[in-house]
């Protein structure tokens, strides 16, 4: 890995981001590029990158790059970036509070120091849920591990969590680490996922399990967790319509292993400890057109906001809030968003939260349940329908992009959009 650790640290730099990420990183860049003379990435690992250096498969970058990449690829090629930019990259730190335009961090190297920051770029990343946030029952042996960590056992450490592994939850971690155990000659059991349709991306169910012919059980989950010092056998059930286990048609699965993948959660800490306003369905900070926060020369991007499918569009979610960030620093203010994003029928979320009829903007979205042949639709809190684009399919595990540019809105004078996904 390059070494980007500056031996100075400075007093002032007009753009502090936390997180080396490719979030951070790209934002890092981006501020340089609008105006912002000193740039500082504080990451608390040894190495930026963030986690796409245990991602050793490929799929990254078809759009950012134009190539397929792998993850430490993508990795290298967004801290050669910003290094190249003359952005500072130092880790094995973390930020540990902001007052008063002074950025508090805590260094292997430098100790705690105090710095003076222009602007705040928060990209800290998320973590992934545990058996303990969905309370499984059972026994508490050795052998139970998110997939995640597994992830980085297997790719950076070389070893093998088991020789006969169950997954509990399809998000696309646990799907790529499906195909992964396969290739390494693990006996991969079964994928079972509470939902009634898989949580990762199309094409990962095509490529990470049809091909290696790993069974996937919807509507089906783990009840129990069973073994003296290492798992032995977990038990499953299938759901009723209320997410509830029928626990009359459970059955038990013999594996030394169980891996769990069942969704991430945004590093918020200091977003709670800045007082930022939270969305409570994606759990990350509230953000403007211009991924600003609800705190002056804030903002945030990636998965401290709200949970991605590609990194190529945390790049460019990346691109916004550093671009902003580093105006804010040198003093160039946008107008104000002036329309705010409701989400309405089959619609979880949008980000951002509030957009402006004067500029364009990239509107992400996640669906409440699977469509096809469907219909997003903007239209006002009383049903005047403002736009409207036909979709082929729609499913939760896949981000919904609307290009929203001031021509779809020339006719729009209200200060609320609804937000819609309906069949057609």
């Amino acid at each position: 890995m390059i070494d980007a650790r500056p031996h100075v640290l400075h007093d002032r730099y007009d753009v502090v981001v936390a997180g080396g990420g490719p979030a951070g990183l790209g934002a890092a860049l981006a501020a340089r590029e609008a105006g912002a003379e000193r740039v500082l990435v504080v990451d608390r690992e040894p190495e930026a990158g963030g986690i796409l250096l245990q991602c050793i498969h490929a799929g990254f970058g078809l759009h950012h790059f134009g190539e397929e990449l792998t993850g430490p690829e993508y990795a290298h090629r967004v801290l050669h970036e910003a290094l190249d930019h003359g952005v500072d990259v130092l880790c094995d730190a973390y930020l540990m509070d902001l007052a008063d335009g002074r950025a508090k961090l805590l260094s292997g190297e430098h100790g705690v120091a105090f710095v003076e920051t222009g602007a705040t770029v928060l990209a800290m990343g998320a973590r992934e849920r545990t058996r303990s946030a969905i309370r499984i029952p059972g026994d508490r042996p050795a052998g139970v591990f998110t997939a995640g960590l597994a992830q980085r056992l297997v790719n950076l450490r070389g070893v093998l969590p088991g020789r006969r592994v169950a997954i509990l939850g399809s998000g696309d971690i646990g799907l790529v680490m499906a195909r992964r155990l396969a290739l390494e000659g693990v006996e991969v059991v079964g994928v079972f996922e509470l939902l009634a349709h898989a949580n990762g991306l199309a094409r990962n169910i095509v490529t990470c399990l049809h091909d290696f012919d790993i069974p996937l059980h919807l509507s089906t989950t783990v009840v129990g967790i069973h073994g003296r010092d290492r798992v032995d056998h977990v038990t499953v059930a299938p759901v009723d319509e209320h997410l509830q286990p029928v626990l009359e048609r459970q059955w038990e699965v013999p594996c030394d292993t169980l891996l769990i993948s069942v969704g991430l959660i945004p590093e918020n800490e200091i977003s709670r400890q800045l007082r930022l306003r939270l969305d409570p369905v994606t759990q990350g900070p509230v953000v403007t057109s211009a991924m600003e926060t609800s705190r002056d020369g804030v903002f945030a991007c990636g998965n401290v906001v709200h949970i991605h499918d590609l990194v190529d569009y945390v790049s460019a979610e990346a691109t916004v809030a550093g671009t902003s960030a580093g105006g804010y620093a040198i003093g160039h203010r946008p107008a104000a968003d002036n329309v705010c994003l409701q989400a309405a029928t089959n619609v979880a979320y949008c980000v951002p939260q509030t957009v402006s009829t004067h500029r364009e903007h990239t509107v992400y979205l996640r669906v409440r349940r699977p469509l096809e042949q469907s219909t997003l639709r903007l239209s006002t809190p009383d049903g005047r329908v403002v736009h409207e684009r036909k979709l082929r399919y729609v499913v939760p595990a896949e981000m919904v992009r609307l290009k929203l540019r001031p021509a779809l809105l020339a006719d729009f004078h209200g200060d609320a959009l609804q937000v819609e996904v309906v069949a057609r």
